[in-house]
């Protein structure tokens, strides 16, 4: 079976790095011929954590990249959309490929819909407040990262919805060191453009680290200051990931309770919880599931909860092992590579048969 991904961003990018490029592996040994076809190059996603300004030449070459990827569309059985063919265009290029039976399917792990719908600006509200719903509609297969978007594909009249978490991939992830650091190390990792989430929770860490006996290491944010908080900035790279999640004691993923946080995957609290590490999250979206209050991390709304759950962890070593463990065994049996892959296989394998092709 031939299989177009036509990805958002190139291996750069969080989103399609964890949401399509580790699972091609697997399906090319079970049989799928995968080729990669991405929207965005490693130069835009520079310049995004950057902050730079986005160049106009990057993106008109991307979409004329794009066209030429779809004008060969029919020479593949399926094609594996991430989000949308052309952001900032109302959804032509999905209406022509429906038109001429060409099956896709979509895969979402944001609500990107709110970037249309809840805009700004009233003409892109006009021209494009609609356009993902037409997308999902369109497609053999809505994929969706967790329960907000999935509903939103249910309404938009989706033939077909899935849920798939964002997941780690067991083999690249192990548990961290059983012993906490002697200055209680509090992690986040991420991109420069989610780091500004961190300002959620600043009044609360600079508390917890006021006696000098904690400390923030933050991973990937670029250049941020948060007023009090000793802070430790390293740069990402996929290669020390893992080996900086394991230098946390805890990890966390504070957020805004509005409607495009409600739409995240909890991807980094996956991470610290592969790591071992137990998790404090705002009760946002998905954090909900992910996050068992108590049981592998706790869930903070307000200032005083977020000092409490930190304080806790950084005093009570059991409870912190605990939790740890827990975390572990969450994705171990939910959100991980080793139980989703077979399940997206699975998922193409019988849009194949619904369309009366053969694997």
């Amino acid at each position: 079976m031939k299989v177009l991904l036509l990805s958002r961003y190139s291996s750069l990018g969080a989103s399609s790095r964890v949401r399509c490029y580790q699972y091609i592996p697997y399906l090319r040994n079970q049989g799928f011929d995968v080729t990669v076809a991405p929207l965005l190059d490693d130069n835009y996603i520079k310049d995004l954590y950057a902050g730079k300004r986005k160049r106009i030449s990057l993106v008109i070459s991307s979409y004329i990249r794009r066209i030429r990827s779809l004008l060969d569309a029919r020479s593949y059985d399926l094609l594996w959309i991430e989000k949308e063919l052309f952001p900032w265009l109302p959804a032509w290029a999905e209406g022509i490929l429906t038109r001429l039976k060409i099956p896709y399917i979509v895969e979402y792990d944001d609500a990107v819909f709110h970037r249309y719908d809840l805009n700004s600006n009233r003409a892109v509200r006009l021209l494009l407040g609609n356009k993902i719903d037409a997308v999902m509609r369109q497609a053999a297969v809505v994929i969706a990262g967790n329960e907000y978007i999935a509903k939103r594909a249910r309404i938009s009249g989706a033939r077909r919805v899935e849920i798939l978490p964002t997941v780690i991939d067991l083999e690249q992830y192990s548990p961290g060191p059983i012993n906490k650091n002697k200055i209680f190390t509090i992690g986040w990792i991420g991109t420069p453009v989610t780091a500004r989430y961190l300002h959620v929770v600043g009044s609360a860490l600079a508390d917890v680290c006021q006696n000098k006996l904690a400390r923030v290491l933050l991973v990937g944010s670029g250049q941020i200051t948060l007023d009090g908080v000793p802070v430790e900035i390293r740069p990402w790279s996929k290669e020390t990931e893992v080996e900086a999640i394991h230098s946390f004691d805890v990890g966390i993923m504070p957020l805004p309770d509005s409607p495009w946080e409600r739409g995240k995957c909890g991807y980094k609290l996956i991470q610290y919880m592969a790591c071992g590490r137990p998790v404090v999250a705002s009760p946002v979206g998905v954090n909900t599931q992910i996050v068992e209050d108590g049981i592998n991390g706790f869930l903070a709304s307000t200032r005083d909860e977020w000092v409490h759950a930190l304080n806790a962890l950084q005093d009570d070593y059991d409870l912190w092992k605990r939790m740890g463990i827990a975390g572990r065994r969450k994705v171990e049996t939910h959100y991980c590579l080793q139980v989703t892959a077979p399940q997206l296989a699975e998922i193409l394998r019988s849009v194949c048969e619904q369309y009366h092709l053969k694997v």
